[in-house]
């Protein structure tokens, strides 16, 4: 009798959890960002540091110079990071703290926090492999006072030298 009362509830919440995943996992997910290596795109001035970003998955290497992305840390495959892709695979990119020129290997990308005193990134890890990146950040969502669409912003002129235009 009382499984005849909650079958349609059980029902519902079973069909929503599935329904919820699959968009989570395909389309769009949330993400948290906090520290302070993103600013002033994300400066985690909440009570708790952290914002949250609309996070929308993409096919696998559909992303462009500029974008802010999310991946999954090279040094930490538990941890989930948010930088901003700067180079892209065959591109050439200056690296102004080592006085270097590099070479993105192709399957890879190169990305660095906008604070760039403050962010662990590309520039000391290397390129990051494009099979970690999980989606691009479109939209800040939490704290309302930030809410809006997060800006794409390419490398200043002679940082990157696109080997190919993608």
């Amino acid at each position: 009798m009382a499984w005849a009362a909650l079958r349609p509830v059980v029902k519902a919440c079973i069909g929503g959890s599935l329904i919820g995943i699959t968009v989570s996992d395909r389309y769009f997910s949330v993400a948290a960002v906090h520290g302070g290596s993103m600013r002033p795109t994300f400066d985690g001035t909440t009570a708790d540091g952290r914002e949250y970003a609309l996070v929308k998955r993409s096919p696998l290497y559909d992303y462009s110079r500029g974008e802010v992305v999310v991946f999954v840390s090279p040094a930490d495959h538990r941890s989930r990071t948010i930088k901003r892709l700067i180079g892209l695979p065959g591109d050439w990119i200056s690296v102004p703290d080592k006085e270097e020129i590099r070479q993105i290997p192709e399957g890879h990308c190169w990305v660095e926090g906008d604070n760039g005193t403050a962010s662990w990134d590309s520039r000391s890890y290397g390129p990051v492999p494009l099979g970690l990146v999980q989606g691009r950040v479109t939209h800040v969502v939490w704290p309302p006072s930030k809410m809006g669409r997060v800006d794409k912003r390419v490398p200043p002129e002679g940082r990157v030298m696109p080997q190919r235009n993608l």
